[in-house]
Formats: structure tokens, sequence, C-alpha cells
């Protein structure tokens, strides 16, 4: 049996939409949007760490790992999830499971449903998704389990000049764990003001 992740929150991008800054400390219902994500997504990991660059020490109030992009020029959410395996060798764990610090309503059985999809398709990775009547099965490349033994195949893939993540993870078979809606997409992602404002009614 595969022993339990560790976890990554993913917030090294440059939220333009947002007009920058860090936008997971955006508030949402009186709490900043990682302080969502941490509160759901901690008790599923075996540890936890924020996958940020800049001055780590803006982010000392959280008590977590700060993992700077090891890739330099802001290569997307691989060179994420690589600083993630990186640190993640270092404690011993076999897998990672990421998410972005703007998902304010993961599902609290994530972890174990990504478990379960990488075991019952046979696949070393797995994606979050969901199931849209129009579009079929979307994936959500910034949520997903990642094996600790392909993070030189994934250096190697970033200084070639890789950034899409699901054709990354798609050269290595990744499985799919689709999730259900909960009257609205558990994986929304807040890009902008609006999306915030959406985020409350959700909420309310």
């Amino acid at each position: 049996m595969m022993q339990q992740p560790f976890g990554v929150i993913l917030a090294g991008g440059r939220a333009t939409r947002m007009g920058g800054g860090d936008k997971g400390r955006l508030l949402l219902a009186g709490q900043s949007l990682l302080g969502h994500v941490i509160d759901r997504f901690g008790p599923q990991v075996a540890g936890l760490a924020l996958n940020a660059n800049g001055d780590a020490a803006r982010f000392a109030d959280l008590g977590l790992p700060v993992l700077a992009d090891s890739v330099a020029d802001n290569p997307g959410p691989l060179a994420g999830v690589l600083a993630g395996l990186d640190w993640a060798a270092g404690q011993g764990a076999s897998h990672i499971v990421t998410a972005a610090a703007d998902t304010p309503f993961l599902p609290p059985d994530l972890v174990p449903r990504l478990l379960l999809a990488a075991e019952t398709q046979g696949a070393p990775i797995a994606l979050a998704a969901t199931r849209d009547p129009a579009r079929g099965v979307l994936r959500q490349p910034t949520i997903g389990l990642w094996p600790v033994a392909l993070r030189e195949d994934l250096r190697a893939a970033l200084a070639g000049g890789m950034r899409k993540v699901v054709l990354w993870a798609d050269g290595h078979g990744a499985a799919s764990a689709v999730f259900p809606e909960i009257g609205f997409d558990p994986f929304f992602n807040v890009n902008t003001p609006e999306d915030l404002a959406r985020a409350e009614g959700f909420l309310a």
C-alpha cells in the first residue's frame, strides 16, 4: 500500500488577473484563500509545504516550509511540482499531492481518491477532474498525485522546455480521479475579482 503522501500548495503564480501580489492572501469570508486550502488539504497529507518564489519570510505566519522554484524564469506549475518532489525526497516520501493556492473548496477526500485512481488505473500519476455535460472530463493540471521517482525525469523535461503539465503527465499514462459537483465545481479557482465574488456566493 502506498504511504501517505506529502502535500504541496502551489502559490508560485504571478496573479496578473488580480493585479499581482500573493493571490492566496485574498480574503474569502474573513479567511485567506490559503487558509481555506490549508484547512481542507492539511489533514489529508503527512506534511505540508508551500511553493512560492520571492521573499519566503512573507509567509512566516503560516508555519510551513516555503519551496522556491529551482528552474528560472517562472516556467509554470511543473516547476512547483519539481520543487515539491525534491522537498519530499528529503523527507523520505514516495509521493506528493499538489493543490493550487486559489482553490478554496477542495474535496475532503481529495487525497484518498487520487491514490485510489492511481492504484486502480495502474498509473504513477493521477490528476483530479470533474465531468462537464458538454465538454466531458475536465482535468485539473495543478491538482494531482506525483511520484518522487519521476523527479529527475521532470527535471530533464523542464530543462528541455516542457511547460504543459498535462502533456508531461500523459507521457507517463496519468490516471484521472473524477469528482462530483457539489452544487458548483469543487476545484473552482479564484482568478479575478469576479471569481472572488462568486466564491463568496458559493459559501453563502
